[in-house]
């Protein structure tokens, strides 16, 4: 069993991404489908998908590379089961100057720092990516 799942689900594709790997295969849930779905969206990754297992499924994750280099230069997991991370809709912080993002879980789902600054909604920070 693993205490933070998502935290693992960063270690994975860093490892990947060091090798160089294609794709990564990782233990799907709900909260990583909703942060893989974002990565999608901005730009972060090729492409997924969940194939089905025996007990919760695994998602696949297609890694985007352009000349060699890995779109995705760092991942950092921000708010722990030891410590949570909160932050209003006026606080929410700008990842390498904007070129990043944050990922938050809000009461309206997992979103984005842009979504989140635009809605004006704050949450907690789950993690980093650059």
């Amino acid at each position: 069993m693993v205490s933070d799942p998502i935290a693992d689900m960063l270690t994975r594709i860093r490892n990947a991404i060091t090798i160089r790997a294609e794709k990564v295969d990782i233990p799907a849930s709900r909260m990583k489908l909703e942060v893989v779905k974002i990565l999608k969206e901005e730009g972060f990754i090729r492409a997924y998908k969940i194939l089905k297992d025996e007990k919760q499924g695994v998602l696949r994750i297609a890694l985007k590379y352009i000349d060699g280099n890995s779109v995705v230069s760092g991942l950092k997991r921000i708010s722990k089961p030891g410590r949570r991370v909160y932050v209003g809709g006026k606080e929410i912080p700008r990842v390498m100057g904007g070129v990043g993002i944050a990922i938050l879980t809000t009461s309206k789902g997992v979103a984005s720092d842009n979504t989140c600054r635009r809605e004006s909604i704050g949450g907690e920070v789950l993690c980093y990516v650059w």
